[in-house]
């Protein structure tokens, strides 16, 4: 039985990258969840933690009108809801910043680096935000995205395996301090080489998400015993 085979086993036999399939994790029987339930990321590997800013870190206030910092997402914002991305505000920008870039990444996914779920850069350099909605469909709002992990760009909506506790959902503001020419649609890598080199100040905002135990519907479960085709 999945419920009774060592973790190891199990991460063998069912890849971290296979299980983040669209419309995949809310399908996965709880004993997936619970064997995988100590396999997480890590919140020290977000960009916040991991890009050396001293002074600039923290500098910058993120907000929502939708979620409190640290409180669940709405499921408007969820693969359980409309699947949105939720609004944004920031204040705070240093006055020598030249642009913006926004990062959200699952700092509880079970894989080794934190999940991305949308990345936008060449956001203005000055207070301000994202409405409703802006990053779910890619460049509809006028926002340059790069990819989450889907390789898609746009807003990635939070969709943890149920039984495997809260994840932590890090919105992660940075203020670049000189000018910086990202690809059409950058990635995680390209958007940490550009933190690295040119990131002044930045900002973190925590969301939550858990699906619990008994949430997959009848007929929609994977047969226990059974690892979900890659």
């Amino acid at each position: 039985m999945i419920a009774e085979a060592p973790r190891e086993a199990l991460l063998h036999t069912t890849r971290p990258s296979a299980l983040y399939k669209k419309g995949m994790l809310e399908k996965l029987p709880d004993a997936i969840g619970h064997a995988l339930h100590e396999v997480r990321a890590g919140l020290e590997k977000i960009a916040f933690n991991t890009v050396g800013l001293r002074q600039g870190t923290a500098s910058i206030t993120i907000a929502s009108l939708a979620f409190a910092d640290h409180a669940p997402l709405p499921a408007r914002y969820t693969a359980d809801g409309e699947g949105h991305s939720p609004p944004l505000h920031w204040t705070g920008i240093p006055s020598n910043a030249v642009s913006l870039v926004l990062l959200v990444e699952d700092a509880d996914s079970p894989t080794p680096h934190p999940l991305v779920h949308a990345i936008a850069v060449d956001l203005p350099a000055a207070d301000g935000g994202l409405p409703d909605g802006a990053l779910s469909d890619g460049d509809d709002e006028g926002v340059h995205t790069g990819r989450n992990s889907y390789l898609r760009s746009a807003w990635l909506p939070p969709d943890p395996p149920p039984g495997h506790g809260v994840h932590r959902y890090a919105f992660q503001i940075f203020a670049l301090g000189a000018p910086h020419e990202f690809s059409a649609s950058p990635g995680r890598d390209e958007l940490l080489d550009a933190l690295r080199a040119h990131a002044i100040a930045s900002g973190l905002l925590i969301g939550t998400c858990e699906r619990h135990d008994g949430s997959i519907k009848i007929g929609d479960a994977v047969p226990a015993g059974a690892v979900p085709a890659s």
